[in-house]
């Protein structure tokens, strides 16, 4: 191996090194506000990329800097937010283009107590290996873990 295809390796391996670590979220927080500035990095100083105007909705905390989080929303989408605007509350996401059923137990065969749409937030209050205990104004249910986002895949509590 030549000493440039060496240094190509080793950067190549630092970017993929890189990349799994920013994977795996520290943490999941909520917006705690109705408007949340996602900024380019850690600064008032910095340009804001967007503005999320929806209370209760999740994201990944990826790294932490003073006041700063930098954060990942649903979409992928990854930036800084100040932590004045998150919330430890734990939220999370419907994803897919279906609706959800929510069941009255974890087990997918208990009896179905309503539907969540794509797109939905809902306050999480437990999760077992395979579904997650969620609710909103006026429901509450179990949904099948695979199709909400901001809860961790081996995730388990009560």
């Amino acid at each position: 191996m030549t000493r440039r295809a060496g240094f190509w390796m080793v950067a190549l391996g630092l970017a993929v090194s890189a990349a799994a670590v920013q994977a795996a979220p520290l943490r999941y927080v909520s917006q705690r506000v109705d408007r949340a500035y996602m900024r380019e990095g850690p600064s008032y100083n910095h340009r804001v990329m967007w503005i999320y105007r929806h209370r209760g909705y999740p994201f990944a905390v990826l790294a932490q800097f003073d006041i700063w989080r930098r954060v990942q929303a649903a979409d992928g989408t990854v930036g800084w937010m100040s932590a004045q605007m998150l919330s430890d509350q734990r939220t999370v996401l419907i994803k897919g283009r279906d609706r959800v059923a929510l069941h009255a137990d974890p087990d997918q065969g208990s009896r179905l107590v309503a539907y969540a749409m794509p797109g939905a937030t809902a306050k999480l209050e437990a999760c077992s290996l395979r579904a997650c205990r969620v609710s909103a104004p006026g429901l509450k249910g179990w949904a099948d873990k695979s199709r909400l986002w901001g809860v961790g895949f081996n995730e388990v509590f009560k």
